[in-house]
């Protein structure tokens, strides 16, 4: 029992597809587009050129383009991930860059495999849809990682500017020109907004919701009951952060408590494939005995099933709501 190289070649395929992706997407819009620009990509656009009005309908649009595609059944599936993301691609450039992935790898699996077409094809569409899908999902994550790490020291911000004096509309442009991307340009655009006449609650609340971040939300109902009740907003926006930065510091207590945990879960997980992988790297012919029983097959779909399972019990030990 050897294993295929082939199966090496599908991964680096796979590999070379999502590496493609982000390729193309920096190719197209700019290293500011990249989360790991410190640049604020509202005020370069503007820097460029172009007009506030402009740049907000663009920023707008990209942000709210993806759910609008929601019905589409395969778009479907990274519909909300796009969202969150804010994937500058459009839906229809989205699944157009699934296609020409798809036919990369198509391309690459004709070249480095003797496969049959159909599996080829198969394989194909699978690595495109599912190499645009893990790229967003990554952007996803790490951009909500970013706003939670960067808000505590925005509502700061906001806090010592409303208290010497300036209105919550000039804490919030101040904010958007001081603090780098991705919450710099989310709330430029609630600025922009705001100046153009929306309440400012509101787009609050809309942010939220779309980001689907609880501290965001408690940014927006503590600016809904000041702008109705009245109060000293400062002082609720300081015990706001008070707030977010202790549940921050649970996050990444509770983080590092299960650390451990996930890293004995991903061992325990992998260990038996890796174990598989270098005994018949060592000794091909080490499974030829028993590969012919009739009991052989079964007891490795057993052992299949009990790694799956392993995964989900492991992730469920350690997922602990706070």
């Amino acid at each position: 029992m050897s294993i295929n190289p082939e199966l090496l070649i599908y991964g680096l395929v796979f590999i070379g597809v999502i590496l493609l992706v982000e390729g193309i997407y920096l190719t197209i819009f700019g290293k500011s587009i990249s989360l790991n620009s410190k640049v604020n990509r509202r005020l370069e656009m503007m820097e460029k050129g172009q007009g506030r009005e402009q740049v907000l309908d663009q920023l707008r649009k990209e942000m709210e383009q993806h759910l609008k595609f929601d019905s589409i059944p395969l778009y479907s599936l990274l519909a909300q991930k796009a969202q969150k993301a804010n994937i500058a691609f459009s839906p229809p450039q989205l699944i157009m860059l699934m296609g020409v992935l798809a036919g990369v790898a198509f391309v690459g699996l004709t070249f480095g495999t003797a496969t049959s077409f159909e599996l080829r094809i198969g394989l194909s569409i699978i690595m495109g849809v599912a190499g645009v899908y893990i790229w967003i999902n990554g952007k996803a994550k790490k951009r909500l990682a970013m706003i939670e790490e960067q808000l505590p020291d925005a509502v700061d911000l906001m806090v010592r500017s409303l208290r010497v004096g300036h209105p919550f509309t000039s804490a919030l442009s101040i904010v958007a020109n001081e603090v780098p991307d991705p919450l710099a340009s989310e709330m430029g655009v609630i600025s922009d907004e705001a100046a153009y006449g929306r309440d400012i609650g509101e787009a609050l609340k809309d942010m939220a919701e779309r980001l689907d971040m609880q501290d965001l939300r408690f940014l927006a109902v503590a600016v809904a009951i000041q702008t109705q009740a009245g109060g000293n907003l400062a002082e609720i926006l300081h015990g706001l952060s008070l707030v977010i930065r202790s549940r921050f510091k649970l996050f990444r207590r509770v983080k590092a408590i299960t650390a451990e945990a996930k890293w004995s879960g991903m061992f325990l997980s992998g260990f038996p494939i890796a174990a598989l992988i270098g005994i018949n790297v060592a000794q091909p012919n080490y499974y030829d005995k028993v590969i012919d029983t009739p009991v052989f097959i079964p007891a490795c779909l057993v052992v299949a099933g009990f790694l799956i399972v392993n995964v989900f019990v492991m992730r469920s030990l350690v997922d602990i709501k706070v």
